[in-house]
């Protein structure tokens, strides 16, 4: 998995690439929430078009990056999510908790 950010003033838009499973999820549990707790931003984007798979330790991950944002009163969006993502989430019945949408156009406008 990689991680790498890109910032302005009003989001950082995390791309993340690669399987996002047990060995490397802390990575992203900790980009996540140290940006969110920084607090300089009003929202945290994941881009998640390059990641084909992802485990219960990813979205025990998001999670913990979604609770981080909802304290701190911003946001944190989802976009592009493989099929295989998406099911992990339908599956965990997270899909509605998250915000997710299709492009970085939308998800920076919302």
């Amino acid at each position: 998995m990689n991680i790498t950010a890109r910032r302005d003033s009003v989001a950082t838009i995390f791309d993340v690439s690669g399987d996002v499973d047990m060995s490397n999820s802390p990575e992203l549990r900790k980009a996540l929430l140290d940006e969110i707790r920084k607090g300089k931003v009003s929202k945290v984007i994941l881009n998640l078009t390059a990641v084909k798979y992802i485990d219960s330790s990813g979205v025990a991950s998001l999670v913990e990056g979604l609770k981080a944002s909802r304290d701190m009163k911003s946001r944190l969006v989802l976009y592009g999510l493989s099929p295989s993502a998406r099911e992990v989430l339908q599956l965990s019945r997270l899909l509605k908790v998250f915000e997710v949408l299709d492009n970085e156009e939308q998800a920076l406008a919302s």
